[in-house]
């Protein structure tokens, strides 16, 4: 009886042991998210310096019409320089005043153009495509996107502009056929010719 006393005295006091244990650890932490790793852009910050005629589009079969709509824009147009640390000086959403961005690539040879810190955070946008003379930039805040569409930026000056179709070669002038040679002139009549010298008497 008293071995069954001490062993139900040691019982609960190792389960004491293991409910304390318990409430002081708590609930698991939430894993935190790996920041993705700064790559290099997939172009430097000059190559979108410059002016440029900015639009906007929600839809994609738009975009071509939005492009033209941009080109229109230059008489207005949106000019992006160099940071005073390399980045470029642009505007995030909602902020009236320019500040420096920073490109910023990403695996699978994305760049995002953003603040300095995370790649693609909600204050980014991602670039869709760039040729050089047409930017393609949707943001990265599905909030923010539905209200400011996807932004296109068209380069304006001689470097942005449609280079016109070239122009025909001009066909060669044809040679001038050369003029049939003159026909020989028929003998005329017999009045016309000279008198045949008269026979001289023998001597």
């Amino acid at each position: 009886m008293r071995c069954l006393r001490t062993f139900s005295t040691l019982l609960l006091a190792v389960s004491a042991l293991m409910l304390a244990g318990c409430a002081t650890q708590g609930p698991p932490a939430p894993e935190q998210p790996v920041p993705q790793q700064v790559l290099p852009p997939a172009f430097p910050p000059q190559d979108i310096v410059g002016r440029w005629g900015l639009a906007a589009f929600h839809k994609a079969d738009d975009q071509e019409r939005t492009e033209a709509a941009a080109s229109n824009q230059c008489r207005q147009p949106y000019i992006i320089t160099l940071g005073p640390t390399g980045g470029v000086m642009m505007h995030i959403a909602d902020q009236p005043q320019a500040e420096e961005l920073r490109l910023k690539g990403a695996p699978g040879g994305k760049t995002f153009i953003g603040p300095d810190g995370e790649v693609g955070g909600v204050q980014d946008r991602e670039v869709i495509s760039f040729n050089g003379r047409v930017l393609v930039l949707r943001w990265v805040d599905p909030e923010v996107q539905g209200r400011y569409g996807t932004m296109v930026y068209v380069r304006c000056g001689p470097e942005g502009e449609k280079r016109p179709p070239p122009k025909p070669k001009p066909k060669p002038k044809a040679k001038p056929k050369p003029k049939p040679a003159a026909a020989p002139l028929a003998p005329g009549p017999a009045s016309m010719r000279p008198p045949a010298p008269e026979p001289q008497p023998r001597q």
